[in-house]
């Protein structure tokens, strides 16, 4: 069976996306899209490469999320999704890249400092 994978990334989340020729259905963690991803702006966002690549109904998606939260893995899949279908057709790599889902985010949480109350936060200063 003739498929296409994409790994993406966003914070700690981590997506792995298998595309296969079918009707358009996507399951995530063996679960409906609809139940994983509730809220219409993170559905927005899964299926912006499809929408702009003109592929919604021509590929059945296989996809496993894992850490992060929900937006951080809705980020993830559409970075998944991306670089799968450049891996279908190159052709389709410039509208892609100029969306910028092919880029990874590299923003993650900074670490927390000794001294610090966090990453950046300082004790409160008393003069005396």
């Amino acid at each position: 069976m003739e498929q296409w994978y994409g790994t993406g990334k966003r914070k700690t989340a981590v997506a792995r996306v298998f595309l296969r020729p079918g009707a358009g259905e996507i399951t995530v963690n063996g679960k409906e899209l609809t139940e994983h991803f509730q809220t219409e702006a993170h559905l927005k966002k899964v299926f912006a490469p499809l929408r702009i690549t003109g592929t919604e109904k021509r590929f059945n998606a296989l996809i496993t999320v894992t850490g992060g939260g929900i937006a951080a893995q809705a980020d993830a899949v559409r970075h998944g999704i991306s670089r799968a279908l450049c891996a279908f057709n190159k052709g389709l790599r410039p509208a892609l890249k100029k969306e910028g889902f092919l880029t990874r985010d590299a923003r993650v949480k900074e670490r927390k400092k000794y001294g610090l109350r966090g990453a950046r936060k300082r004790p409160q200063y008393s003069k005396r």
